[in-house]
């Protein structure tokens, strides 16, 4: 009789997967955001109900806190602000030609990685409809290489040198020569407006995420987020204040440039 592995494991122990293929009404889902280990749940599953909408849905806190059962607006804010942080999110207010800011928000299932054309999914045939006829393959035109960035210009040199310099505030945002050209942009729109060097390195390496994959993703998405407004428009300089001068015809003192008459006596003369 053979002895029995009591510690064998056992088949029915642990997880089991029962699926069924989807056709319609789903989203595809990353592993990266399902299984992100800094994401609360709730944050996870905002995201997953985020992704799932249609383009064009409202999304803002209250229609959000409408929508979902058992999240209040202070913890869809608290989700949202973890999102964005991960680099699943970017909020950014965008202004119409009439002038009124609108809300835009981007829900990114991979952050940090170039966007790819999405192949059409072909209409399910029946089975009465008649298989289409074989057409010729046409020979596909060469793939184009995907554009460099432009090169750096004297303008972006400080932008360039505070992106390098990143590594040394925090190793993780160890940035490629291409992704210093892609940024560099960016941050002289930053210190134009005003913004101090240091300032903007403050903001850009405050609260990484652990597991960062693509630092260039999520400092593009702070550059354009934080943006900080222009600076107001400094105040015209008062006008000049000419020196007093003594009227030639009646010794009253008055503001004029050169000595004279006063308007007074101007205007009496100019009458006679």
């Amino acid at each position: 009789m053979a002895a029995k592995h009591l510690n064998a494991p056992s088949r029915a122990c642990g997880l089991v997967h029962r699926n069924v293929r989807l056709t319609s009404r789903y989203v595809v889902i990353s592993n990266d955001l399902a299984q992100h280990p800094d994401l609360t749940v709730p944050a996870i599953g905002l995201a997953v109900f985020i992704q799932s909408l249609p383009a064009g849905a409202s999304v803002g806190i209250k229609s959000l806190a409408a929508r979902t059962k058992g999240m209040s607006e202070m913890k869809i804010a608290a989700a949202l602000r973890e999102l964005e942080a991960a680099g699943f999110l970017s909020r950014t207010r965008e202004r119409l030609p009439d002038g009124r800011f609108v809300p835009r928000t981007v829900s990114h299932n991979s952050p940090g990685a170039d966007p790819t054309a999405v192949r059409e999914t072909p209409r399910p045939r029946t089975t009465r409809e008649a298989p289409p006829a074989p057409r010729p393959t046409p020979t596909p035109p060469p793939t184009p290489k995907r554009a460099a960035p432009p090169p750096l210009t004297p303008r972006h040199a400080r932008a360039a040198e505070l992106l390098c310099g990143l590594r040394a505030h925090a190793p993780r945002l160890l940035l490629s020569e291409r992704d210093v050209r892609r940024l560099a942009p960016g941050v002289t729109a930053w210190l134009e407006r005003g913004a101090q060097p240091d300032a903007v390195r403050r903001t850009l390496c405050a609260d990484l995420p652990h597991d960062l994959a693509y630092p260039a993703g999520l400092l593009a998405h702070r550059l354009a987020a934080l943006m900080p407004p222009p600076l107001p428009a400094a105040p015209a300089a008062p006008a000049a204040v000419g020196p007093l001068q003594n009227c030639d015809d009646c010794d009253r003192a008055y503001r004029a440039p050169e000595p004279g008459r006063c308007r007074g006596c101007e205007a009496a003369a100019t009458a006679a």
